[in-house]
């Protein structure tokens, strides 16, 4: 049977981390032996074992370019998944007080027996014995430190007010499937981590706007290309604030989402699309710790970040006459203070200006007015959507199909939608006049207008 160099490595770690925490309880206790340092106890090394090399594991201690300690809080935090027994040493009991040693921190679980290690664990297995330490541990569960930055340490508070190391440390799951098979899970949109990555099959081409507007999106388009060289080779660094902020504003259906996704599309990056409503927590605190997760990340992974229907959110503070309206100031001034610090690109989208807080425009580097497309431009929306096997018969006259009937992009493509339903049941390619104007009384329907009779003959 072909070894598993996953699992090969993982247990190697955990071979490693129990004599590391042997030799810090002995040399503490001042047991024999307690003259050698954890230090010198042996790593598994991928460098003499070809199958360590080929493992997960030692893939991403490589590219991420570990230090001693980060190692040694990776393998802490895999342990209660794969061997959760070497942990067990620290149930041991002080025989002055007769109680756990507070100095081991950890946590148990109601429906875990086993021990969960804190921030508090990881500070005694480095500083027990060398205290001068203690600036290397904290560094490995800073927020800048590559284990946080890619996820994959969780530091996390299991009450209130308590202090900071004895916050809970783990491994993402999506990290421990990783390690463990070679595939890493897409991240889940879930209250955890409120966005979801957004993306088209379509090009520039698809995108119909007035030539104004294309112009302000290809600014856009430009800073994400040239901006790290205009911040960094020509010193604008010290003149203004490092990333890019607009608001796309305008009716439903006239290209805000599909814009943003072309300008991840067009510059190799990913686009997620915020999930407000996973976001506001009547909680105070909550609604900024999601949204520090969002833009952690995101920084690190330079992602566009895309706020669909963002004056839910953004919108207008009002005066605080209650505990809930400052809740709501407060929530407000805290995304202003993070957009404006992101170093990267931020979208945000409303279908109306005048519903967003007026201190955004002071902000932001652009306001895009997405409007309803003209005559001309739904003439073109309508081709491009029908340019492909489902096509509108001949005789219809598309032109004055465009100039009668005020359609937004998105609506014509759920026309193309119904349309090409219809005609696949029909076992057609070809869409009539009739099926076709079904599709925009459909349209017309859904915001309350209505098709006169006689425009249906």
């Amino acid at each position: 049977m072909e070894t598993n160099s996953n699992i090969t490595a993982l247990n190697q770690e955990m071979d490693w981390l129990q004599k590391v925490i042997d030799q810090v309880i002995c040399s503490y206790l001042l047991q024999e032996g307690h003259e050698n340092r954890w230090q010198d106890v042996s790593l598994p090394e991928s460098d003499s074992d070809l199958e360590l090399e080929k493992s997960s594991y030692h893939q991403k201690l490589n590219e991420w370019d570990l230090n001693l300690y980060e190692r040694l809080c990776l393998a802490l935090i895999i342990a209660p998944q794969i061997k959760p027994e070497i942990l067990d040493i620290f149930f041991s009991r002080n025989a002055m007080y007769d109680r756990g040693f507070t100095e081991f921190g950890g946590v148990i679980n109601k429906i875990h027996s086993g021990f969960l290690p804190t921030g508090q664990t990881l500070s005694f297995l480095v500083t027990a014995v060398n205290p001068e330490l203690r600036l290397e541990m904290l560094n490995v569960l800073h927020p800048s430190n590559i284990l946080s930055k890619e996820q994959v340490l969780l530091l996390e508070a299991t009450e209130s007010n308590i202090p900071v190391l004895n916050h809970t440390i783990s491994i993402n799951e999506r990290w421990l499937q990783y390690f463990l098979t070679g595939t890493l899970p897409s991240l889940e949109h879930s209250v955890s981590f409120p966005a979801q990555q957004i993306a088209t099959k379509m090009n520039w081409s698809d995108l119909v706007l007035e030539e104004n507007v294309m112009d302000q999106v290809m600014e856009i388009d430009a800073w994400l290309k040239y901006g790290s060289t205009l911040m960094n080779e020509w010193g604008l660094e010290n003149k203004i604030k490092p990333g890019y902020r607009t608001l796309f504003y305008g009716p439903p259906g006239t290209g805000k989402t599909l814009t943003a996704t072309l300008l991840g599309k067009s510059t190799d990056r990913e686009v997620y699309r915020v999930d407000l409503s996973m976001i506001v927590s009547k909680y105070i605190g909550e609604t900024e710790k999601n949204l520090s997760k969002i833009f952690d990340v995101a920084q690190h992974k330079d992602w566009i970040l895309f706020f669909d229907e963002a004056d839910a959110l953004f919108g207008k503070r009002t005066n605080a006459s209650s505990s809930n309206d400052r809740h709501t100031n407060q929530q407000t001034g805290y995304l202003l203070q993070r957009i404006e610090d992101f170093p990267g690109v931020v979208i945000l989208a409303s279908n109306l200006k005048e519903n967003m807080d007026e201190a955004f425009s002071r902000r932001f580097q652009s306001m895009i007015h997405f409007t309803m497309p003209s005559p001309d431009e739904r003439f073109l929306l309508w081709e491009n959507a029908f340019s492909g096997k489902c096509k509108l018969d001949p005789d219809i006259d598309l032109e004055e199909i465009a100039e009668q009937y005020e359609l937004a992009g998105g609506a014509i493509i759920n026309v193309l939608r119904y349309c090409a339903l219809i005609a696949i049941q029909k076992n057609e390619t070809v869409v009539g006049y009739q099926d076709l104007m079904e599709g925009i009384r459909r349209e017309f329907k859904k915001e309350n207008r209505t098709l006169a009779v006689t425009q249906m003959n």
